[in-house]
């Protein structure tokens, strides 16, 4: 609970403050653009280590089949805090998508979104700093 919202009497676990028409939130609780943009980077880690030890090193037991579990219950953590993230405003709607459509079938797709959000953010940036519409 930050003092602003101690002054005006807000519960931090109640329905967080409505964001102003196209503007992206930092993040809510434990939910936040960082951690989910280091979590796809580690996700897609992941799944390059299954692609070369499926292919490249014969497919050795079980770190195969660990890794391909790990993949999957990643992708899957990662495709619900994506769509949570963009129902609180924390990422686009065409990142989440990607990481959840996409990311099944390989999450550089989700990773590689992630690096672009953060381009399209820093380059707003220096317009919302100085006051100028977005």
């Amino acid at each position: 609970m930050t003092l602003d919202d101690r002054a005006r009497g807000r519960d931090p676990l109640a329905e967080p403050a409505p964001a102003r028409p196209g503007e992206r939130r930092a993040g809510v609780g434990p939910l936040t653009f960082r951690r989910l943009e280091l979590t796809s980077f580690f996700h897609s880690c992941v799944y390059l280590a299954l692609l070369i030890c499926a292919f490249a090193a014969g497919n050795p037991q079980p770190l195969t089949f660990v890794l391909g579990l790990a993949h999957g219950l990643l992708w899957i953590a990662m495709s619900i805090a994506c769509l949570a993230a963009a129902r609180l405003r924390i990422v686009s709607l065409r990142l989440a998508v990607a990481v959840a459509v996409l990311g099944g079938v390989g999450p550089f797709f989700g990773s590689y979104e992630f690096v672009r959000e953060q381009r399209n953010r820093a380059a707003r940036a220096p317009a919302s700093i100085a006051g100028e519409p977005r």
